[in-house]
């Protein structure tokens, strides 16, 4: 029986992994082994990414809800507990999208929150 090399499933296995490797510098998009390396690091550092991108946008959704809840007399911690209290349920995405496009929406938003406060220390005092 004659032998089997593996010559066009290596090339295409070969292949793949330089098209991956497309882009990036020096021999690491064009020699196959430097190339296995850094498409697997590539990897690795995609799977992670897409966990910290999600930590990275709800700090910034917060950091925007408390900018815009501080023109309004407010911090972050007071502002979401009124929304709380006020039985407001917004996500931080929203809150934050509507803080940058609507103002006049967000006041409104931050006066019911900031009622619900008053009306919770009137009931407490």
């Amino acid at each position: 029986m004659a032998r089997v090399k593996g010559g066009p499933r290596a090339h295409a296995r070969h292949r793949k992994v330089i098209k991956a490797a497309k882009g990036y510098y020096g021999r690491r998009k064009s020699c196959f082994r430097t190339a296995v390396q850094a498409v697997e690091k590539a990897g690795q550092y995609a799977y992670r990414d897409r966990r910290t991108k999600k930590r990275n946008f709800r700090a910034l959704w917060i950091q925007r809800i408390n900018a815009a809840a501080r023109l309004h007399d407010m911090t972050y911690s007071t502002f979401t507990h009124g929304l709380k209290l006020a039985g407001i349920e917004l996500d931080r995405k929203s809150l934050s999208e509507i803080a940058i496009h609507d103002e006049k929406g967000f006041a409104a938003i931050a006066k019911q929150a900031k009622d619900a406060l008053g009306k919770a220390e009137k009931a407490a005092a």
